[in-house]
């Protein structure tokens, strides 16, 4: 399938591109796309939190007092949860969260979202997308032409200029190839990809 350029202006070129329709004209598999969109979540959790449970806390190695005579409950040690030193009585370890994904089933779903994307008029392609020098309000002139205000920009490669202009705009972000995944893909309004940038995509998921 040919897919129309779009000008700096915002306006339609005449210049198309020529892509795969095994990569952008795909049903929309909302099943798949959840879980992967989830599972990539979930593998950007820490799981790091942790608490200390009663053998974990330090002291109490003696029994605190008498088992009779005191008028107090009985006590065996200091780490237990009901004292103000002990641990806590469910202690939270620490966990993986990481769901598995084939590789199949990954590059399935880029491949839905971008197809979706495309007929939902999402999908925005530009010849050339750049920044001269690191100057916000050049890169806001830009995007209001284009009739953005809400989209992910995607280079072959990371231009610093481009990003350095764009990451005090908000819900604007910019991204290479190499950091296409698909919880950006689906989150913003707009996707505004470069030629060079879309055939990279499309030799990746070949």
């Amino acid at each position: 399938m040919d897919l129309k350029l779009t000008t700096a202006t915002g306006k339609a070129s005449s210049k198309s591109i020529s892509v795969s329709d095994d990569v952008f004209g795909r049903d929309f598999n909302e099943a798949l796309v959840h879980q992967v969109v989830t599972a990539y979540q979930a593998g950007g959790r820490a799981g790091t939190r942790a608490h200390k449970n009663r053998s974990a806390v330090s002291g109490g190695g003696a029994k605190p007092f008498a088992q009779k005579g005191t008028g107090r409950a009985r006590a065996g040690t200091t780490r237990g949860p009901i004292w103000r030193t002990g641990g806590k009585t469910f202690a939270a370890v620490p966990k993986d969260w990481s769901q598995k994904v084939n590789r199949k089933m990954y590059r399935g779903a880029i491949k839905s979202i971008l197809s979706e994307l495309l007929r939902q008029e999402r999908l925005v392609v530009v010849d050339k997308f750049d920044s001269e020098a690191a100057k916000t309000k050049e890169m806001a002139d830009k995007l209001s032409k284009l009739g953005i205000d809400n989209a992910l920009i995607v280079t072959e490669a990371m231009d610093e200029n481009l990003y350095l202009s764009a990451r005090n705009i908000p819900k604007i972000d910019v991204i290479d190839v190499s950091g296409v995944n698909p919880l950006d893909l689906v989150r913003f309004e707009k996707v505004l990809v470069t030629v060079d940038a879309l055939k990279k995509i499309e030799e990746n998921l070949a």
